[in-house]
Order: structure tokens, then C-alpha cells, then sequence
């Protein structure tokens, strides 16, 4: 805006030069301080004019400014038709500053400041109107510089002075003297009637030179001095025929002095010979004159003549002759009431309040409306190109000026003194940058609700000057206005019109450029002439060939300015979405940059490590016009004054890195291709690689490939040294948790990565790329922390399009300890290496990240962003940094324990054929296997533990808690005694030395399921004597060697039916048809059949050959017995064996089932009651004591091949139960009749059961014996069956027997009479007096066969 300032049109400009051999620092120091003089009082100005140079002068107690500005270069040569429409654009005044020394006198620097002005004022120019040139001492020639010696045109400033800045606001007050003066002589010339006709001859006229006035006219020089620069001229020289100026309006006050200064009588002589005196000016109009009288007042500080004048001018341009002048009239009454209005608020602090329904600015604005509305209606009757120009120059000057009335009034909050300041000097106070440098939508809106003025208001007013008519201005002038236009947008926050004008300025900047360029190559050419030509190398250098054999030479490349360009390029980009700052420039002070999680540097949404951030990506903007400006992009960083490949190939590849999902294939051929044009010329000048890796992350996974089974470390416990080996802690390993659930179980740390030290590991690293062209990738290697870790980069790697490559390292630990793989570090051709870390995302963190990208997911279509907020890296930053905390702790990377050096075993030799064995069930074979040290360590330490197909299932019914306490009990008695896999001797073997040999020996037992299993066999060098400086641990690790084992498992034998009666009810004859064995020889040894039980089974054969079963009988006091029977295919036999009745200790059947492991259980589905449970636990304990007694084995019948029968499948009933057990009290039931001699005898008893005759009066004795240790009082029920056909005496039922002493033997008799034939049995059950119905202690029973001959 400070190109633009609203109050321009009051500014006298004054161009500061450097004269001579002058340090930068101290100019830049001088000019600063002449700088700070913005403005000038009136009062401060000296007036000693008398002549017409005393018209703009102002009265010694004026109370006006003057306002300065110091341009930083003056007008342009084809501006100079301007020179009288719009004084205020060039350069009035000029100030040359020189450092004077002994070497450099103040002679030399008036004459160097002459030449300057020379070149810098155009030919035939007016302005500049007067100059000066500040000498300034240098401190250390203070007094040899010859200041003392005054020269016209120069004023020396000493060294020594004191207070500088008070002299030199001084010497400006007497050059804006000279300057209000030399207007006065210009206005003198203007107003004479060859002048005015001058004046009105064109659209933009200019002051008449010499050679087109009159003879009559030119008497004398019409030159016009400059202050100090040339002699006075005399006044009659300037001296012309007066123009009678009437006014035409009422409006202001009088104008006497300037009335007799123009009424003043002409001296000149007679009229020239083109025109006649009478007739120059009769037709012209008086508009122009009094406009060009305003601007001169306006000038000069005094507002209230320039008011007049405009007025004036006003109504002689109302008729609509002149629109141009008109509108600028328009343009200086708006300045005069913005500096009226400042004089008036000079000492507010704050905005002037409105309370009136129209805002202060309103008749300003108007004003300004009508004078943009006559500029841009005005019609240009010239042919000439100039015009055009200056009309459209002067048009969006117009539109600024009523922009920056809007703009001073929105960004100082209201109409008042700073806004006034803002509109006539931008830069004299720092308030509207504080109050603009907040963008936020919120802040932006409070100051357009405070000001009164919108933004919109604003846009709409500055969008005027965009149009065709900026095709007709100068690049320099087009520059301006759209940088003052891309201002004002960036500070309403509207940045995308920022970003469409900023592409314009960089398209006019690049005009420039070329066209500089192709003036310069053409002045090259001509000075080279017939002694070479210009040629442009490969690479874009352009060198000079002089001849055949000569050297070419390279231009000198200027980079100036490159990077403000460059700038400019990347601001408008960003707001379009497109980040061409993506892939940055390696420092040069880093070897390798990093990366975490593939993320990008530039913060892109986080990328979960499974790609979680790929998941809602959405896309900004419009990718065609994305891709053209690209396009641009890479146009406008070759075409730079010296091309910058770096440049090229960081857009080329931020393009590509940032959008290559909306790129087409050839597009993304053409960006890789320029980028790799753009290195290898960096590569051909020599400069070092510079451009970090650009294709995202090309790390997809990292992976540690796990070793050798054989050769994989296992880490144990050193307890296991000291304790014994337990079966229970190998085979119940899946159900040894006592508890069923156990969350700490599940929540512990995991498992580690176990490589050994000097041996060789893989690592395979899975690559992707997502271009459509072969991804060149110059190097690849691991990053590692810990201990030491060798391997060998991989090098020239190409990845084809659109895959995931994977590749594999192969490293070795150098040393024992922990080793953390980081990620890669991955190089690209003529690129940076760069360090991509690949975490190992934990539960916490995984449960984040899907938190994340669900919410994401969530999120993505639902909320509207407001404007370029909804760019990907500002909507990702808002959302994910509100919606979830980031994560807290550092991340976790690979981690390997590296182990000590191991030993190594192999099988070299089995006892087996194709590792198979094949065996009956119950059949025991032995397997040797050879084993061999082929390493260079000994070994200490050798266990083996075996794993076969019926564990798994065990141990997951075990797992499961659904099985009965009885069917757990027997499935872990079966996993634990009955092994298909043990070794017996563990203590045979105790050292392999190295490339020494063993053998071992292990046990296979047959078992019905069994289809697999595995020898493991563990070692390990426990002993390391050279290792005693390191510090005990309290684990060491081993090996293990595995040999698989397929097993075939015949099952040959079943047994079923399994029964238990008593002797007594034991029909002998039926024993002697039904058994297959030889039980009849062991019939004699039961001397009593009460305390004798019959134990029965049958086995089935199912096989093809005949097998010998032998039961065998190992019970405490009675012999050892056996039977054996031959039981053919296919047949089944039943094998029969008396066994002695026994009775368990009540505290002993009434502990609970027990468990081999030490889980523990939930109560059943099933709730049982106390009697219930009871005979379970009964049940349990009897077949237990049962098992030990009875055991089974088989053997074939022509072979020599034998095993054991499991009986474990058997089941004991309550019946067999009351067969088994003896009772609590002894009975002894005899039946009695009387003899012919009437004494009573025993009845006949043979085959099991007494012979009596019917209706025969008998006696049942019942003999009661106590053999417990405590005394009973019992009662006696007797059963008869069938019952109808028994008469007894008495009742059956509770009959006293009394209280019997431990020992003490009690009899009761009972008559009876069977009344029929026929098979009777008579049961008697003792029971204790006073106890539960079904509480027995004791039962007997005996069979009565009841027959007429008996």
C-alpha cells in the first residue's frame, strides 16, 4: 500500500542517491535519518520570494504541513506526458548524499551528483524541480576533507556537529522553499494563453518547449532552474501575456494576490509566425489550469486554495468535455478533505464515533465512485498506445486510492485519527499491521463489525482494478498495482485471491525476466560481433565459442531474488493445496534426517503403522487445476534469471510425493524425468546432493525371519539346573496356571527375539512403490542401536511400479546384549540419505490408532471446514489434536537379545526306518538315536521332553474346565503314567565334547491314538569358565533338536462288561460252563464265600491273530494268583478270578478326588447332594484299590511280542460296590430244623444253597458279630422273596438285637414255614439304632431251594 497512499496526491517526492565511493551501511545510516522528516510545518519554510515564485509559498504563520515521500527509484521515462495531470508522481526534489575524505573532495562528488541527475532525468523532463547534495564527513578524515571551503549546489555536514538531524530538517525546509517556488515559475508559464493552449492540446499535454513558441513569445531561456544548479534567471525572461481568469463561482474566498499576479501586463513582443498572439488560448478552457492550480496548492500545504480551485475547475467540467480531468479534480478533493479531516483530529487517540445514520467516509467514497466511473468511460481519441497506458494507469491508481480509504478505515477500526495517519503516511505507524497480523476469521470479523466496513466491501472495491486494462500498462506499473492488490487480500484473509493475483505478479515478474533476458543476449551478440556467436550447452549454461579449439566460458549466474520468487510461488500453491516445500533440502550439518512411522516432515496426518492415516485421506482442491500450476511452477524455476535445478527438482518431486494419486501416468513420468534432469545437472556443476528422499515412506514392514528350529535359542530358568525333572511340569505345561482365568497371564510382556552371537540372521524388508514408473532407490541399509551389528548395504535397487518389493539383509551381532533395529536409512539417487523408523506398536497404541481412524472415518463428510481450513494438513492438525491425546510414551523399535555363542547338535543316525514305528497297544519298543557335536563348544547340559498327539487333545479338555472331576482325574493319570514317549536313563549321559558322538536310548509305549509324536532333545553349554568376568545371570539358554516319530498303534484287545458278585450267589455250576480260564482250580482257596467276590470281564479280540491274556491277583493277605485264557480273532472270552472282599477306612474314602495338577476348579453343572457325593468319592477310592490288585497283560500266542492291558476304562457300579466291600457288622445265617430226637441240626446246604421241604417248621439263626473297635446298639430287617409265600413268627422288621461290645457275638432266631416249592431267598440287613433307614451296617442273605423230596 505504501506505492498507493491514499493522500499520494499531497506528497512531494524527493529521491535520495548515492553520490560517489559511499559505503552501503552509511548511506543506508544517512538516508534513514533524512527519511524520518514525513512532513515539513509551513511555518518552518523559508519565504523570501517576491516575483511569481511566491505564489505557493506559504504565510510565516501557516499552521499546514508539507508531506514528503522518498520513492525508491523516479518515474519512468514514458510517464513524462503526466508530468502536468499528475505532478505529485515524480520526482520534485533530489537529494544526493556523499561520504567526503582526503581522496574524495566535495568538488568531485558536485560533479558526480550533476552527472547522476543527468542520466536520471529524462530529455526535455521538467521535474526534477530542484536538487541538493548532503556531503557528509567521514569520521576518520575529520578536518582534511576541505568542508570548509562552500561550493553552490553541495552543503557539507561535519562530522562534529551535534544535533545533525535538526540541520538537516533544515536544509530540507530550504529545498521544499525552492521546490514551492520553481511551481510558481511553472504555473507562470502555464498561465499565459500559449500555455493554456498547451495545457488543453492533448489528453495528458505537457509544457511547451522552446522551439514551438512564437519568436514573440520565446524572448528569453525557458528553461527551468534548479535550486543551486544553475544562475537565477531574470524574471522579465519568464515574463508572458496574462490570461484574465474570471471565476465562475462564488465558492471560497478571494484571490487578490494570485489575481494580481496573473492579471500582471504582458512584455512580450509580437506574435510568432505559426499562430497569432490574439488567437493562442482564445478557444481553451480554463479547467485544466484551475486543476493544474489545485494540484499546486495541494502541494504546497494550503488545502483551503486547492479546495477553491477544485471548485473551480469542478464547474467548467461538469459539462462532460474532459472526464479525465474531471475525475482527477474528483480524486484532489478527496485528498483535501482526508488532510482537512487530519488537521482537525490531529490530537485524538481513538476512532471518531459516528452516531449519524451516514458514515463520515460516505462523500469521499462517492467522490472516488465518480471519478472511476469517468476514468473508466472516458474516451481516448488518440491513436496512440501511450495513451491507453496512462488512462489505465491513472484509472487503477484511482481505484487504490478509494481501496485504501476503505482499507485505512476497516484496519484502524473507524473513522479518526488513525485512520487518517494510516491514509497519509502507511508507514508512520505500526497500528494497522498489529491489528491485520491476527487472520483468524473471528478477528477479522470483530474489525469489520467495529469499522463500519466489510470485508467484502473492500474485495469488491479492489477487484475493479483487475481487467483488461492491465494488458495496456508498463510491467513495472502492472507489477505494482497487483502486488498492492494481493496486499489487501492477504491482509482481508481472502487468500485465495491472494493466491490468483500472486500467480499473475509471478507471471509478470517472469516477463521481466525473459524480456531482460533476450535485451541482454541481444547487446552480447553485438558486442561479441563477427568473433563467435552465443551457444547454450547442454545443461542450460550459456558459454561464448570463439573459434575452433577455443575455451568456452561461463556466464556469471546472479541468484538474487531467486528465493523471494520461489517465495511467492510456494504461497500461492499452499493455498491451492499444493505443497511444493514437501521434500525439503537436506542440512548439510545432518548426515541422515529422520522420519518416524513414515510419517512426513511437513505434518501430514499421522500415519498409523498399518496405514491408518491412508485411510481418510480426502482430496483438496481441484487436481487439473493443480496440475497446471505445477506446471507453472516448474516453468517459473526454469526460467529464473540462473536456472536453479534444485528448485526444479524439489517441486517436480513435492508434486510427486503429494500427488501422486491425481496424477496422470504421463504426468508422473514427465515430473520424475525433469527431477532427474535437474539433479544430474546439480551433479554436472559440481554441487553436493541436496534433496532429502522424496517418495514418501518407502518402508512397508521390517521384518526378523526366524532362525532354524535346530538353531533357535530357548531361555530357561537356572532353577531348572538344581531341580528335579517332573513329568508333571512337561506334559500338564497347557493346564499348569492353577487358575482358569488368569489376566495376568494374558496381559504379560512378549515374547523376546533370542539371536545368537557370531551366527548370521535374516531381515526381510518389504519396499512399495506407488508411482507408475521403476522407483530408483541408490542405497538401503539397517539402522541399529546396541551392541555391534555388521551387514552390508544393498545398492542400486529398483522397484517396479504399483508392487511391494520385498529384499533381505543378512547381519551377525558382533556381541552379546541387547540389539534395537530402529528402521532404514534409505538414499535415492543424487539425493540425501534419510532414516525411516518402523515402531512396534503396542495393545495401547493399536487401540489408539483404530480410535483415530474410526473417528477420522467418522468425521470425513460429516463436518464442514471453513475455507482453507479443509486443507488436508490444517483439517487433519484440527480434528486428530482435539479429538484424541497423542501418544505419551516413546515409541518401541525391534528388539533381539543377543545370546552367548552356542553349541550345535544333529541326528546322525536313528534306530527307525523313515522315522515310523509300529506297535500293539500296550506294546513297549526302544528307539537309538546318534547324536553328534559338530560345533567348537562342549556340552553340560542335555534333557530331553517329548510331545506326542494325544497330549494336545488332553490338555485342551483339560483347559476347557467341561469334563467331571473323575474324567479329569483319569485323563491327567493317563497323560502322566501312561507316556507314549520317556527316556529311563537320564543320567547315562552327562558331556558331549566337541565332534564327539553319543547314543540314546528312548521308550515308545503303544497307545490307542497316538498317530505322532516328537523327540526334543535340549542342550546346552552351561559351564563357560572364559566367561567368569561376566556377570551371573540368572538364565541361561539352550538348544533344541527335534526328531518327528510317526507312530501306528494297533488296538487288538477290548475288555467290557466288567462285574463283581459275591461268592455266595455264585452258582458253581454256571462258573464252569461260562469261563474260559482255569478259575476252577482257584475255587477251593475261598474257604468262606462271604468274604469272597467273583471279579469277571470279557475281552474282545479284534485283531487277526490269537493273543494270551493273563489277569493276575496281588492282594494282601491271600496268595498271588493268576488266570490265563487264549482269546482267538475275532472272539471274545470272559475271564473270571475270586478276590477277597476288603473294606476301605472311612477317612480314607472320604477325602476328595484328587488332581495331579494344582488347578483350580469351579463347582459342577451338576450339583450333587452329601449322600451323592459320598459314593462318588466311595466309588472312586475302591476301583482305585480294585486297579491295584487285578492287572491285565497280553502276549501273542506264536510270538514273542507282549504288553500290558489297561483296565482303566472300567467303570464300578453301587452293586459291585456292596460286592467289593465288607460290611461293618459280621452275619452268619443258618437254617435250622428240628431232628426225630427233637435236637436241632443245620439243614442240608450244597451247591450254594439249603435243600429244604414245604410247610416243614424251620428256625433262621442269625449270628450278629461286632469287629469294630466301638460298641453298637442294632436292629435286625429281614427280606423275604418271594414274601407271600414265607409264614414267619413275629414281625421282620426292626428287630432288637441290643447293644453289642467290640467283639461281643449275638444270635436271634426266627421261626418260619415255606408254603409252596420253589427257589427262596432270605436276606437279613443290620442297621444301628436310632441312625438314617438306609444306613446299613451290615447285610447277609442266603437261597433256599424248597422241594417236596427235600
Amino acid at each position: 500500500m505504501n506505492s498507493y497512499a491514499f493522500a499520494a496526491l499531497a506528497h512531494i517526492q524527493i529521491l535520495v542517491l548515492p553520490v560517489g565511493p559511499i559505503p552501503r551501511a552509511a548511506f543506508e545510516k544517512y538516508a534513514a535519518e533524512i527519511r524520518t522528516f514525513d512532513s515539513i510545518r509551513l511555518g518552518d519554510i523559508p519565504t523570501g520570494m517576491k516575483d511569481e515564485r511566491a505564489r505557493f509559498m506559504p504565510s510565516p504563520l501557516s499552521s499546514g504541513y508539507l508531506y514528503l515521500s522518498y520513492p525508491s527509484h523516479p518515474a519512468p521515462p514514458r510517464h513524462i506526458s503526466l508530468s502536468l495531470f499528475r505532478p505529485s508522481h515524480f520526482t520534485l526534489g533530489i537529494i544526493g548524499v556523499a561520504a567526503c575524505s582526503s581522496s574524495y573532495s566535495l568538488a568531485s562528488a558536485l560533479e558526480q551528483f550533476e552527472n547522476t541527475v543527468l542520466d536520471i532525468s529524462p530529455e526535455g523532463s521538467t521535474f526534477p524541480l530542484a536538487k541538493v547534495c548532503f556531503a557528509f564527513e567521514d569520521e576518520e578524515s575529520v578536518g582534511s576533507t576541505g568542508l570548509g571551503h562552500a561550493l553552490p549546489g553541495i552543503v557539507s555536514i561535519p562530522s562534529v556537529m551535534g544535533n545533525k538531524k535538526l540541520y538537516i530538517g533544515t536544509l530540507l525546509a530550504d529545498l521544499c522553499s525552492h521546490i514551492l517556488a520553481e511551481l510558481g515559475r511553472v504555473y507562470h508559464v502555464l498561465e499565459s494563453p500559449v500555455g493554456n493552449e498547451y495545457l488543453n492540446s492533448a489528453l495528458f499535454p505537457t509544457l511547451p518547449s522552446p522551439s514551438e513558441i512564437p519568436l514573440s513569445l520565446s524572448f528569453g531561456n525557458l528553461g527551468y532552474p534548479s535550486y543551486s544548479s544553475q544562475p537565477e534567471l531574470d524574471s522579465s525572461s519568464l515574463a508572458m501575456p496574462g490570461i484574465q481568469i474570471k471565476r465562475s463561482s462564488t465558492a471560497g474566498p478571494g484571490v487578490s494576490h494570485t489575481a494580481s499576479l496573473i492579471q500582471r501586463p504582458s512584455t512580450l513582443g509580437p506574435p510568432g509566425v505559426r499562430k497569432r498572439a490574439s488567437a493562442v488560448g482564445a478557444v481553451s478552457s480554463h479547467g485544466r489550469l484551475y486543476k493544474v492550480l489545485g494540484d499546486f496548492f495541494l502541494l504546497a500545504g494550503r488545502t483551503e486554495d486547492a479546495s477553491l480551485w477544485y471548485a473551480e475547475a469542478i464547474v467548467l467540467f461538469k459539462t462532460g468535455q474532459d472526464p479525465v480531468w474531471h475525475a482527477s479534480v474528483l480524486e484532489g478533493m478527496a485528498t483535501v478533505f482526508v488532510l482537512d479531516a487530519w488537521s482537525a483530529g490531529q490530537g485524538l487517540q481513538s476512532s471518531v464515533s459516528n452516531s449519524g445514520v451516514k458514515e463520515p467516509w460516505a462523500d469521499i467514497y462517492e467522490q472516488l465512485t465518480q471519478a472511476i466511473a469517468l476514468y473508466h468511460k472516458a474516451p481516448v481519441s488518440s491513436e496512440l498506445s501511450q495513451d491507453h497506458s496512462l488512462l489505465a494507469l491513472t484509472y487503477c491508481t484511482a481505484v487504490m486510492r478509494q481501496t485504501s480509504l476503505l482499507f485505512c478505515t476497516w484496519s484502524t477500526k473507524g473513522w479518526g485519527a488513525l485512520a487518517f495517519a494510516s491514509m497519509l503516511q502507511p508507514g508512520s505507524t505500526s497500528y494497522m499491521q498489529k491489528t491485520t497480523s491476527d487472520s483468524s476469521w473471528t478477528n477479522l470479523e470483530r474489525i469489520s463489525t467495529v469499522s463500519g466496513v466489510s470485508r467484502s466491501q473492500i474485495a469488491n472495491t479492489v477487484s475493479q482494478a483487475h481487467g483488461p486494462w492491465l494488458l495496456h500498462l508498463g510491467s513495472h506499473e502492472r507489477l505494482t498495482i497487483l502486488q498492492s492488490m494481493a496486499s489487501i487480500y492477504s491482509s482481508l484473509g481472502y487468500r485465495r485471491k491472494e493466491a490468483f493475483i500472486l500467480r499473475e505478479v509471478i507471471s509478470c515478474i517472469m516477463d521481466l525476466i525473459v524480456c531482460g533476458r533476450e535485451e541482454n543476449d541481444l547487446l552480447r551478440k553485438s558486442d561479441v560481433g563477427s568473433a563467435g556467436m552465443g551457444n547454450r550447452s547442454e545443461n542450460g549454461d550459456e558459454v561464448s565459442i570463439v573459434g575452433k579449439g577455443a575455451v568456452g566460458v561461463r556466464r556469471n549466474e546472479v541468484l538474487e531474488g531467486n528465493q523471494s520468487i520461489l517465495k511467492l510461488l510456494v504461497r500461492a500453491c499452499k493455498v491451492l493445496g499444493i505443497d511444493l516445500e514437501a521434500v525439503c533440502v537436506a542440512k548439510a550439518t545432518d548426515d541422515t534426517s529422520s522420519e518416524v512411522g513414515g510419517e512426513d516432515n511437513n505434518g501430514s496426518a499421522v500415519e498409523d503403522l498399518d496405514g491408518s492415516a491412508d485411510a481418510a485421506k480426502e482430496s483438496f482442491g481441484w487436481p487439473e487445476l493443480q496440475v497446471g500450476v505445477i506446471r507453472e511452477a516448474i516453468a517459473v524455476a526454469e526460467a529464473l534469471p540462473a536456472p536453479d535445478p534444485l528448485a526444479v527438482a524439489r517441486i517436480s518431486l513435492s508434486a510427486l510425493r503429494t500427488m501422486h494419486s491425481v496424477l496422470a501416468s504421463t504426468d508422473q513420468y514427465h515430473l520424475y524425468q525433469t527431477a532427474g534432469r535437474a539433479l544430474a545437472a546439480m551433479r554436472r556443476r559440481g554441487d553436493a546432493p541436496a534433496v532429502e528422499y522424496w517418495a514418501g515412506n518407502p518402508i512397508a514392514s521390517l521384518v526378523l525371519l526366524p532362525l532354524a528350529l535346530h538353531r533357535l535359542p530357548i531361555e530357561n530358568p537356572c532353577s531348572i539346573l538344581t531341580a528335579k525333572s517332573s513329568a508333571t511340569n512337561s506334559l500338564l505345561s497347557g493346564i499348569i496356571d492353577p487358575f482358569l482365568y488368569n489376566p495376568r497371564k494374558s496381559s504379560g510382556p512378549q515374547s523376546k527375539n533370542l539371536i545368537v552371537q557370531g551366527e548370521p540372521i535374516e531381515l526381510t524388508i518389504t519396499l512399495r512403490n506407488p508411482y507408475v514408473f521403476d522407483l530408483e532407490i541408490q542405497s538401503i541399509s539397517l539402522s541399529t542401536t546396541g551392541v555391534e551389528f555388521e551387514s552390508s548395504p544393498i545398492s542400486a535397487l529398483v522397484i517396479p511400479p504399483n508392487t511391494l518389493y520385498p529384499i533381505t539383509i543378512i547381519g551377525t551381532a558382533k556381541t552379546r546384549g541387547t540389539l534395537v533395529f530402529r528402521g532404514c536409512i534409505v538414499q535415492a539417487p543424487w539425493g540425501a540419505p534419510r532414516e525411516f523408523l518402523l515402531p512396534v506398536p503396542t495393545d495401547a497404541d493399536q487401540n489408539l490408532f483404530a480410535r483415530r481412524r474410526s473417528a477420522v472415518k467418522c468425521e470425513s463428510g460429516r463436518t464442514k471446514y471453513w475455507g482453507l481450513d479443509s486443507r488436508p494438513w490444517e483439517k487433519d492438525g484440527r480434528r486428530l489434536s482435539t479429538l484424541l491425546p497423542s501418544l505419551k510414551k516413546p515409541p518401541q523399535f525391534l528388539q533381539c537379545v543377543v545370546v552367548p555363542e552356542q553349541p550345535l547338535l544333529r541326528i546322525r543316525w536313528t534306530s527307525l526306518t523313515h522315522g515310523a514305528v509300529m506297535l500293539y497297544n500296550g506294546e513297549e519298543s526302544t528307539i537309538r538315536l546318534t547324536l553328534e557335536n559338530i560345533s567348537a563348544l562342549p556340552i553340560d547340559f542335555l534333557r530331553l521332553s517329548f510331545e506326542d498327539s494325544t497330549i494336545g487333545p488332553a490338555q485342551e479338555a483339560l483347559s476347557e474346565g467341561e469334563l467331571s472331576v473323575f474324567e479329569t482325574y483319569e485323563t491327567e493319570y493317563d497323560l502322566l503314567h501312561r507316556k507314549a514317549f520317556s527316556w529311563r536313563n537320564e543320567r547315562e549321559i552327562t558331556n558331549i565334547l566337541p565332534n564327539q558322538k553319543v547314543v540314546l536310548s528312548v521308550t515308545c509305549v503303544g497307545k490307542v491314538g497316538c498317530a505322532h509324536g516328537t523327540v526334543h532333545i535340549s542342550y546346552s553349554q552351561v559351564s563357560r569358565e572364559h566367561e567368569e568376568q561376566m556377570p551371573a545371570s540368572e538364565v541361561f539358554y539352550t538348544r533344541q533338536l527335534s526328531y518327528p516319530v510317526t507312530v501306528t498303534v494297533y488296538h487288538m484287545l477290548e475288555c467290557h462288561d466288567l462285574s463283581l458278585m459275591p461268592m455266595v450267589d455264585v452258582d458253581y455250576d454256571d462258573i464252569s460252563l461260562r469261563a474260559s480260564n482255569s478259575v476252577i482250580h482257584l475255587l477251593p482257596e475261598v474257604d468262606d464265600p462271604a468274604e469272597w467276590c467273583l471279579f469277571a470281564i470279557d475281552v474282545r479280540n479284534t485283531y487277526g491273530l490269537p493273543f494270551e491274556v493273563t489277569f493276575e491277583r496281588e492282594q494282601a493277605e491271600t496268595e498271588s494268583a493268576a488266570v490265563s485264557s487264549t482269546v482267538p480273532p475275532g472272539s471274545m472270552s470272559r475271564i473270571m478270578l475270586p478276590v477277597r472282599k476288603f473294606r476301605l477306612p472311612d477317612n480314607h474314602i472320604s477325602q476328595p478326588i484328587p488332581t495331579l495338577s494344582d488347578r483350580q476348579f469351579v463347582v459342577g453343572k451338576s450339583k450333587l447332594s452329601i449322600e451323592e457325593e459320598q459314593a462318588q468319592r466311595e466309588l472312586f477310592w475302591y476301583r482305585e484299590e480294585l486297579l491295584k490288585i487285578v492287572s491285565a497283560r497280553w502276549k501273542e500266542t506264536n510270538g514273542d511280542r507282549h504288553g500290558d492291558l489297561s483296565l482303566r476304562q472300567q467303570r464300578l457300579t453301587l452293586p459291585m460296590l456292596k460286592a467289593l466291600r465288607t460290611d461293618v457288622v459280621q452275619m452268619d445265617l443258618t437254617l435250622i430244623v428240628d431232628s426225630p430226637d427233637g435236637s436241632p441240626q443245620e439243614l442240608d446246604y450244597s451247591g450254594g444253597k439249603y435243600i429244604a421241604s414245604p410247610n416243614e417248621m424251620l428256625y433262621l439263626r442269625v449270628e450278629v458279630v461286632n469287629p469294630s473297635l466301638s460298641p453298637l446298639v442294632m436292629t435286625l430287617d429281614l427280606i423275604f422273596d418271594p414274601a407271600e409265600q414265607v409264614l414267619s413268627e413275629g414281625v421282620s422288621s426292626n428287630i432288637a438285637v441290643g447293644k453289642l461290645k467290640p467283639g461281643e457275638t449275638k444270635a436271634v432266631e426266627v421261626p418260619l414255614c415255606f408254603l409252596c416249592t420253589g427257589r427262596f431267598e432270605i436276606g437279613v440287613e443290620a442297621r444301628i439304632m436310632g441312625a438314617l433307614k438306609d444306613s446299613r451296617v451290615g447285610t447277609s442273605r442266603i437261597c433256599i431251594s424248597v422241594r417236596e423230596d427235600g
